[in-house]
């Protein structure tokens, strides 16, 4: 680990991925701040900056005089609906931290990307870092995603700062505030019963300390003068599965039952449209309320999609810390404690 005296900020720190990184940041001993638009800071040994990545000014501010930047803010938004505030975030706001780690003296930035920027809605079967972007996205989210990763690589070493991107997919853990809470709150509502897609499709799964793993060593890395500027890592489990595995191993171990029936995709996929719709139609689409029901999430379900992270372990050496099995009962304790 890099020594103490290291001035760390992390956009979008009052996350799921964020707070997590903080947590570990501050453990080996760095000064960190934490560049967010809503939250709380949860310890008194952090700085809280309240700023939006869209107000350029506000992010030169507060990321000035910074060693290394951590952008994990970012709006996760898979409906076809609210373009011009995803574009604004994901695009405008990536480039606005750029250009403020390259006038305010930041060496590093490590960005926390999405596995979700190779995915075109076909199968993806241990799929690696040669995998071109694809020309068409299914959702808005992947597409910004994308479109930023590829800014912020293509500038690695433009006035000092050595860019690289971290690609989790499907992070989950203690903290999570998306994934297993929206699987929890629809199996309390008794709607997980039906399923949709098939056991055979499998996904990579990332437990959060893995992602925060890979980000640390990015930066070790970068900091140590290794040649990764510009590059791009899969992380993962390494440990591929059925969806509605994973998804029945959180639901029972918390007393509620595993999905029994299956919605053919066409059904599903209707469906989602018909709701994406009503929510564009109807209430101005709303942020943060996929609940599974995006046409981008029904064709994730049906897909295989899952990555070798081999280049991260070359380049970085990663080797996930925790496997999905110790992750998952980490999570569910956690539930138990809350």
């Amino acid at each position: 680990m890099t020594q103490g005296s290291q001035r760390s900020l992390v956009t979008g720190g009052c996350g799921f991925v964020g707070r997590a990184l903080v947590d570990a940041l501050l453990a080996r001993g760095d000064a960190v701040s934490v560049l967010d638009h809503a939250g709380d800071a949860w310890r008194d040994d952090m700085t809280l900056i309240r700023a939006d990545l869209r107000d350029a000014a506000a992010v030169d501010a507060a990321i000035a005089g910074a060693d290394a930047v951590f952008h994990s803010a970012s709006l996760v938004h898979t409906k076809a609906s609210r373009e011009s505030l995803v574009r604004a975030v994901n695009i405008d706001g990536a480039h606005n931290v750029l250009a403020a780690c390259q006038r305010g003296g930041v060496t590093r930035l490590i960005y926390v990307s999405s596995a979700s920027v190779v995915y075109d809605g076909h199968d993806i079967r241990g799929g690696d870092e040669t995998m071109p972007y694809p020309d068409r996205f299914p959702a808005l989210y992947a597409e910004t995603k994308a479109i930023a990763e590829r800014a912020l690589l293509a500038a690695d070493g433009a006035q000092g700062v050595k860019t690289v991107s971290i690609r989790p997919h499907v992070v989950f853990g203690p903290g999570d505030t998306r994934l297993v809470p929206a699987i929890l709150s629809r199996a309390r509502a008794g709607k997980l019963k039906f399923r949709v897609g098939s056991d055979a499709k499998r996904s990579d799964f990332t437990y959060v300390g893995n992602v925060v793993q890979a980000l640390l060593l990015a930066d070790e890395r970068l900091q140590g003068g290794a040649p990764i500027g510009g590059q791009a890592y899969f992380i993962t489990n390494g440990e591929p599965r059925s969806f509605w595995d994973f998804v029945g191993r959180i639901v029972e171990a918390v007393g509620y039952a595993r999905p029994r029936f299956e919605i053919p995709y066409g059904v599903a996929y209707a469906a989602a449209t018909v709701r994406e719709l009503f929510d564009t139609l109807v209430r101005g689409g709303t942020l943060h309320a996929e609940e599974g029901l995006s046409r981008f999430a029904i064709r994730y379900l049906c897909t295989d999609h899952y990555f070798s992270h081999a280049k991260a372990t070359r380049d970085l050496g990663y080797v996930p810390e925790t496997n999905l099995d110790e992750g998952i009962a980490r999570t569910v304790a956690s539930l138990a404690r809350a």
